[in-house]
């Protein structure tokens, strides 16, 4: 059974390869226009991927669609982005989709601010952490079973960490890097990603120690996109906030842990520390 969400994504999808069609273009010489990958035009129309406004508009100018159309396809696509659909529902759509869709949305950030009580952020992942994470999530929402697909995006979503033109400030508490979302040598392995992330010049990475106070309890993760939008993942909803004063509360939220967390030596001490810790284990 297809979702509601689903659904309205195969509508908007349809109606811009209409469009495409009309306008006798392939999808290459469309892709070739806008400067993006054949594979986006296809993951769009094929639903595999939702359609940004930003993506509506430049397609619909690319096939001179007429303004009324335009605007109907842009209120579509808003309501797609800013719906509280279930994640049980998206996630049928493939985990593949999901990871193609936040990185479309990571594309035009230069700010990230990411809070994550419970895993460790997924820009920051390594391949065999997040093998074991994937196949978690499938498990409860009973996903479609693209595992490796989405772990293959998911590490191309991690170049943009290399990109100087953009700032990204984590914060994770301790306790995250002794959750055994995986076994001990996977475990190892990501702690030793997390001591290579802290020497990028563009990453401030932050651990809230357990004996530091709580500025408030850590309820659930955040992450802010500039200043213009915060995400806050559910079990069984993603819900997006665009009003400045959403935006202002979890920005005041998220300075709170920067005052309580370590970072650079401090935070390479703690990983450090949780590193030996899995080493002894190993030997156990």
């Amino acid at each position: 059974m297809v979702s509601g969400f689903q659904q309205a994504r195969i509508d908007l999808g349809l109606q811009l390869r209409q469009l495409r069609e009309t306008a006798h273009l392939s999808g290459k010489d469309l892709a070739e226009r806008l400067g993006w990958q054949p594979s986006k035009v296809s993951r769009i129309e094929n639903a595999r991927q939702t359609a940004t406004e930003d993506d509506v508009v430049v397609w619909a100018q690319a096939v001179r669609a007429e303004p009324a159309v335009v605007d109907g396809l842009i209120q579509q696509a808003v309501g797609l982005l800013e719906r509280q659909d279930s994640w049980r529902g998206r996630h049928k759509s493939g985990l593949a989709a999901l990871q193609e869709d936040i990185r479309d949305l990571e594309s035009r950030t230069r700010l990230f601010r990411a809070f994550e009580p419970g895993v460790v952020v997924g820009l920051l992942q390594t391949a065999e952490y997040a093998r074991h994470i994937f196949a978690k999530v499938r498990r409860l929402y009973d996903a479609t079973d693209d595992v490796d697909a989405a772990i293959r995006v998911r590490m191309q979503r991690q170049e943009i960490l290399y990109d100087p033109a953009r700032t990204f400030r984590f914060i994770i508490p301790e306790s995250v890097l002794y959750y055994r979302l995986a076994p001990v040598d996977v475990m190892r392995g990501q702690i030793d990603r997390l001591l290579a992330v802290t020497t990028l010049p563009n990453v401030e990475f932050g651990i809230v120690p357990f004996t530091a106070p709580l500025p408030s309890a850590l309820l659930n993760s955040f992450w802010i996109y500039n200043d213009a939008l915060v995400g806050v993942p559910t079990r069984t909803k993603d819900i997006l906030f665009r009003d400045p004063d959403d935006i202002a509360f979890y920005a005041r939220a998220f300075d709170e842990f920067v005052e309580v967390a370590s970072f650079r030596e401090e935070a390479r001490s703690i990983l450090v520390r949780a590193a030996d810790e899995y080493a002894k284990q190993s030997l156990d």
